[in-house]
């Protein structure tokens, strides 16, 4: 199975299963799991990066955040 069979079985998993996906995504749980994902992925960012990207690593944390969630 190479990987272009792959990804065709995961877009049809997601079609066949889109209201389900798209009810989760808007969730109270993945809200959560988000914030803390999120989170955690910019703090480490800042970490590694100069202090200068600071607030675009905050700007494009919460662009991502509001995708995911109820917020």
């Amino acid at each position: 199975m190479g990987f272009d069979d792959i990804v065709n079985q995961g877009k049809k998993l997601y079609g066949d299963n889109k209201d389900q996906v798209d009810g989760f995504l808007k969730s109270e749980q993945a809200e959560q799991v988000s914030d803390q994902v999120f989170d955690s992925a910019a703090d480490l960012a800042k970490k590694i990066s100069p202090d200068q990207f600071d607030d675009n690593i905050d700007d494009l944390r919460d662009k991502a955040d509001g995708a995911v969630g109820t917020e």
